[in-house]
């Protein structure tokens, strides 16, 4: 008898009102918009079998619609600021038994952490897996590798039963927050490099991945591994962004639970 693999699907968010970078997601970054960086990086995942890219009904977001549809990548629109409405409506139809969550501002994202994420969340039978999660636990992956795994069957639990603004728009915090909830493993880099920040949340982080990309004539390896040691070798452009404060689990946007009235 053949048994079919779970259908693992990676859910890339983004949209275009983001609050401290509007339009980021379509930003210039080595010559082609920051979301074909993300997508094409996380299509080398060997434990991924469909990536998705999901924006919302806005029509703000209809550039990121058109341009998912120009390149073949996945799309599915749904919620502004419900994000995990989004995510589970997403997951639903494209039938995903075990879904990535990935963001579209990291554009250094790394198949292979990608894929150690999986294996771990398979290994340990996890309903939750992730590579790094808020105080108090520990972050040792650079900000902008953020990988999250779970099954459908959280997910859909999550869906039901997070009621809170933060469980809403940060997708998983319902997973984990509550100890006991469910079963829960987190992976960890050999060393602590949690203060490094590679993400796009800022003009500051764009200027920052701009200048790094640039010193690898704009196609960075897919390793984060191998950008290591050029970003630490580059204080100069470390210090693009070092002021930049990132945003906590806890926050949301102001204007959630505004958007449907």
């Amino acid at each position: 008898m053949t048994v079919t693999p779970p259908h693992v699907v990676a859910i890339v968010q983004g949209r275009m009102t983001s609050s401290r970078l509007p339009g980021k997601i379509l930003a210039d970054l080595g010559g082609k918009p920051m979301l074909a960086h993300v997508v094409e990086r996380v299509r080398r995942s060997k434990t991924v079998r469909q990536v998705v890219v999901a924006t919302t009904v806005d029509r703000s977001d209809d550039p990121v619609t058109e341009f998912c549809q120009k390149h073949g990548y996945d799309c599915f629109r749904g919620s502004l600021f419900d994000v995990l409405d989004r995510f589970y409506e997403a997951a639903r139809a494209y039938r995903a038994d075990v879904i990535v969550r990935i963001t579209a501002d990291c554009p250094l994202i790394d198949p292979l952490v990608i894929d150690q994420t999986v294996e771990a969340f398979f290994a340990h039978q996890a309903d939750f897996a992730a590579n790094r999660l808020p105080p108090p636990w520990k972050r040792t992956f650079p900000i902008g590798l953020d990988t999250e795994v779970c099954s459908f069957a959280a997910l859909e639990r999550a869906w039901r039963e997070a009621d809170k603004p933060h469980e809403r728009e940060h997708v998983m915090p319902y997973l984990y927050e509550e100890e006991g909830r469910f079963k829960v493993h987190v992976i960890h880099a050999g060393q602590d490099y949690g203060n490094l920040r590679w993400t796009v949340d800022t003009p500051e982080d764009l200027t920052a991945m701009r200048a790094l990309f640039a010193l690898f004539q704009n196609q960075p390896p897919l390793s984060w591994l191998e950008v290591l040691p050029v970003w630490l070798q580059h204080p100069e452009v470390q210090s693009l962004n070092a002021g930049v404060q990132h945003h906590w689990f806890n926050e949301y946007d102001e204007r959630f639970g505004k958007q449907e009235s």
